[in-house]
């Protein structure tokens, strides 16, 4: 890999303002590259680790105005001009991680462009409802959408080689962009989140970010209903709503460092993950901690928690609709088997997601683009 390594590689990422799922992934590409430059919307001072924070960092305009970080979502109708504006220097490949607009960054003429891709823009496609609902807001913002649902679609004729998280994803591409994708995982630090000698409680866990799509209201109602404690790590837009619909069994705890939320995995009865997710990293965390999932069956989750009744043995349970009385029936069945989950099996589960096969199929795939002196067609047959 050391040629490769040499190789001039520009990034794209959508924004930095947090270490989360996507920036664990682009961390990857920084080690290897470490003067690559890094193009990206805006970014928050210190939010990264200091293995992408110590490289050339370029901002787009959206970066000046005051205060930027506590609003930078609604400013989605601009982002794409801002995309589109860089002028990416000279390289041998281009790389973006998007969920949003990174995709869309021109590279210069004859360079590949690989996309990892988390989704296809949700806002304007998959899960918009999730985020304007059916009633005005909708119909008011339907025509931004359309908008935004064919730039997404053009940019993506584009790309030259598109990388799926999951095959839940890889379908999405599939459907949105006409293109086919090759899937590659994202990593999980399977060694940092690992059981430990401690006893399991009679508390139920959520870690996630306060998005509608996420889906914790329903967890917090199905706790209420049932009055099960309820702990909840994370935080996000829709903090005052869920905090208006918890009972006296669900306790906030707000974001916590990675050794806090691995401490609740292992002594947590079960996990709940109730949204439809592109891949879902904290399930993967969860199980290699020893814990059981109780995850809504669609997405991502479907691809990494084992159900009751399936060929191997389980590692949690998937509800089959987004509503109270499914996810509160599915902690009741939960609660009747408990007996059939290992912490063992569990873990085993998620020990393929590790960080050092995420890097190598990566990497193994970079290579043998840059390697090959033929860029394909941009648009699947």
């Amino acid at each position: 890999m050391d040629a490769d390594a040499r190789a001039r590689v520009v990034l794209v990422h959508d924004w930095l303002t947090g270490m989360r799922g996507g920036e664990k992934c682009l961390e990857v590409l920084c080690r290897h590259w470490p003067r690559a430059p890094l193009f990206t919307l805006l970014r928050r001072a210190g939010a990264v680790s200091p293995v992408i924070e110590r490289r050339p960092i370029r901002t787009s305009v959206l970066q000046a105005l005051p205060s930027v970080h506590h609003y930078y979502r609604y400013l989605l109708p601009a982002m794409p001009a801002a995309v589109e504006s860089w002028r990416l220097p000279p390289c041998d490949l281009v790389v973006s991680f998007s969920h949003c607009v990174a995709k869309g960054a021109r590279p210069p003429a004859g360079v590949p462009h690989v996309c990892y891709c988390f989704t296809p823009m949700r806002y304007a496609w998959h899960q918009r409802h999730a985020y304007f609902g059916n009633g005005f807001k909708a119909r008011a913002a339907e025509w931004l959408l359309r908008r935004l649902r064919d730039w997404d679609y053009h940019t993506a004729q584009r790309v030259t080689h598109f990388i799926a998280i999951s095959r839940t994803v890889q379908e999405r591409i599939r459907e949105c962009y006409g293109r086919r994708s090759t899937v590659i995982y994202p990593p999980v630090d399977t060694a940092f989140f690992c059981p430990a000698l401690v006893r399991r409680e009679a508390f139920y866990l959520a870690v996630s970010a306060f998005a509608p799509y996420k889906r914790l209201d329903l967890a917090i109602a199905a706790c209420n209903r049932l009055k099960r404690p309820l702990y909840i790590i994370g935080g996000g837009q829709d903090k005052a709503r869920l905090r208006a619909r918890a009972g006296p069994t669900v306790t906030f705890l707000g974001w916590q460092t990675d050794a806090v939320i691995r401490d609740y995995y292992r002594r947590c009865r079960a996990l709940l993950f109730p949204g439809e997710e592109d891949f879902g990293i904290v399930p993967v965390e969860a199980q290699a901690c020893g814990a059981p999932v109780i995850a809504f069956g669609r997405g991502g989750a479907t691809e990494t928690v084992l159900p009751v009744g399936g060929r191997r043995e389980p590692t949690g349970i998937w509800f089959e609709e987004q509503t109270v009385d499914c996810l509160a029936s599915a902690l009741l069945e939960f609660e009747k088997r408990s007996g059939d989950f290992s912490p063992a099996v569990a873990r085993r589960q998620a020990l393929p997601f590790d960080e050092g096969r995420f890097e190598e199929e990566l990497l193994t795939y970079l290579a043998g683009i840059l390697n090959s002196a033929e860029v394909p067609k941009r648009k699947a047959a």
